[in-house]
């Protein structure tokens, strides 16, 4: 059977299921913290080690202002009030991505989380906050360029913001779109991708045990026979 560790996830369809509803994009994004929740249980149920939820892109600046200064009112509001029942459920909280033009107070919780929660081991989340995977790539590249060392694949690994991580053993989007969207491209190389039509707030566990299972029948061969 295989080994699973790692599962990261697009959390895409917030905001179509808010319309959907009839109410707002942004009462979509609330509604998707339930779903956050619900997802985090999952995987400590099945045990599984790393969870990786992409949770602000770097593309996601584009979006219109009220809706961006929204989703990083609902980051900070969620984070100060689920801090002690991260503590208590043995979380380990991570943020990857640029700190780079995040509010000073965002960056500040955040750190003040992680080091709250850095000797915890049930499971570690990781929040890819201003994520982006081509620039996380380049960073790494010129990391070891001004560090004068040899680019292999070991070097290289060292200076992504995964480091310590292991690669994803599933990958799942939500919201019927079928791409990547500049998420995790380096780390996805042998990873199970699994598209979902569900929108993001209707994603259960049950949901989350079903592609749990799906993943244990796969063969896996990693190049060979």
């Amino acid at each position: 059977m295989n080994k699973l560790n790692h599962v990261a996830i697009i959390m895409d369809g917030n905001g179509r299921w808010g319309l959907k509803k009839k109410r707002s994009r942004n009462y979509g994004h609330l509604k998707g913290l339930d779903t956050v929740e619900k997802t985090i249980k999952a995987a400590i149920k099945n045990h599984i080690s790393f969870l990786t939820l992409y949770t602000f892109s770097t593309e996601n600046w584009q979006r219109p202002k009220k809706e961006v200064n929204f989703l990083f009112d609902l980051i900070r509001k969620s984070l100060k009030k689920n801090l002690e029942k991260i503590v208590k459920q043995g979380i380990k909280v991570k943020v990857i991505g640029s700190n780079k033009d995040l509010p000073k107070d965002i960056k500040s919780i955040v750190n003040y989380i992680e080091k709250r929660t850095s000797k915890n081991n049930r499971i570690t989340l990781n929040l890819a906050l201003n994520y982006g995977s081509k620039e996380e790539i380049l960073n790494a590249f010129n990391k070891l360029k001004r560090k004068k060392m040899s680019v292999n694949i070991r070097n290289f690994e060292r200076e992504l913001y995964t480091y310590k991580t292991p690669d994803p053993d599933i990958l799942v989007r939500t919201g019927g779109t079928r791409r990547l969207s500049n998420f995790l491209l380096w780390q996805s190389a042998y990873t199970e991708i699994f598209f979902i039509d569900k929108l993001w707030p209707d994603f259960n566990e049950k949901d989350f045990n079903k592609i749990v299972n799906k993943f244990y029948k796969i063969k896996r061969n990693f190049g060979k026979i």
